[in-house]
């Protein structure tokens, strides 16, 4: 009989597809997982994965981690049900976000309005959403960059031009406009990968065959602004941050290209059942008006 922490061990490995980093996030023994693998591959007696080479999901793997995420996280909406109905107030909210500069304004009213909630907030890439929210790891996600995926329903929040970052005294800091050719070969600083930023730096360079020059990637993505003023080097800047009361002293300047754009959408499980507090936390977003900073019904 399968065993769920079997199963939620093999959904690290699935992700993952690496058997000793899955073993050190699980911080269990490897011999063990790979053990752990075997055991459920020879219950449903199908292999898994492709192992010539490196640790491949295989069609089979694909199918039946659908299925224990789905499964999983039905578990964890029954136990987040009994919660909420043995417990007063509204319980917790899990939110997941690639950014939450953007989202300071909804989350404050938020807490203003509901102090009693518990507001968890979790940073992921956007490659990892549509898993978590099936898995009802999390009740909402917020990407800057679109999520394809079946199974979610989302709102878009907003869009916006994303222009380049320069220091005051740059060669550039006086354009109007500068295209993608002519930051070939410019400096950048620039969020790690998975970052929704640095993955639009990477397919805005790779659609014109060119490969950015990146000087310092960082995980401090407030610290982005203070190295670019600080002469270190240029980056890419929604214009979000242009209206943001944190934003350093530099120039903004548009790029001279339509793909240089992030969506901001709202997403969650289409066949979740979201608790009072997420249902509440997914109006207070969606009914946020992102160039005034208010809600809308205040207008």
């Amino acid at each position: 009989m399968m065993e769920l922490n079997s199963l939620r061990q093999f959904l690290v490995v699935a992700r993952l597809e690496h058997l000793s980093r899955a073993a050190d996030e699980l911080h269990v023994a490897q011999p063990s997982l790979s053990r752990t693998i075997t055991r459920l591959e020879s219950e449903l007696g199908a292999p898994l994965f492709d192992r010539s080479g490196r640790l491949r999901l295989n069609d089979a793997g694909r199918l039946f981690r659908d299925h224990v995420e789905r499964s999983l996280g039905e578990l964890e909406a029954g136990r987040r049900a009994v919660a909420a109905a043995t417990s007063e107030g509204l319980g917790t909210v899990r939110l997941a976000s690639e950014t939450f500069l953007t989202l300071t304004g909804p989350l404050a009213a938020y807490k203003r309005a509901h102090p009693s909630v518990e507001i968890e907030l979790q940073w992921s890439p956007a490659e990892d959403m549509a898993r978590r929210l099936r898995s009802q790891d999390v009740d909402l996600c917020v990407a800057s960059q679109p999520i394809h995926a079946e199974g979610l329903e989302s709102v878009r929040l907003f869009d916006e031009a994303v222009g380049v970052g320069t220091p005051l005294d740059h060669p550039l800091a006086g354009r109007a406009s500068v295209s993608i050719d002519e930051l070939a070969g410019q400096p950048f600083v620039t969020a790690r990968k998975g970052h929704w930023i640095r993955r639009l730096l990477d397919r805005l360079f790779a659609a014109r065959g060119l490969t950015p020059k990146i000087v310092c990637e960082s995980d401090e993505h407030s610290a982005i602004a203070d190295l670019i003023s600080a002469g270190l080097g240029i980056g890419l800047v929604p214009g979000f941050a242009r209206r943001s009361a944190t934003r350093t002293p530099g120039t903004w300047i548009a790029v001279d290209s339509p793909d240089c754009r992030r969506t901001v959408t709202l997403c969650w499980g289409a066949d979740s059942h979201l608790s009072a507090a997420a249902r509440l936390m997914r109006t207070t977003i969606t009914g946020w008006d992102w160039t005034t900073g208010e809600p809308r019904e205040r207008r």
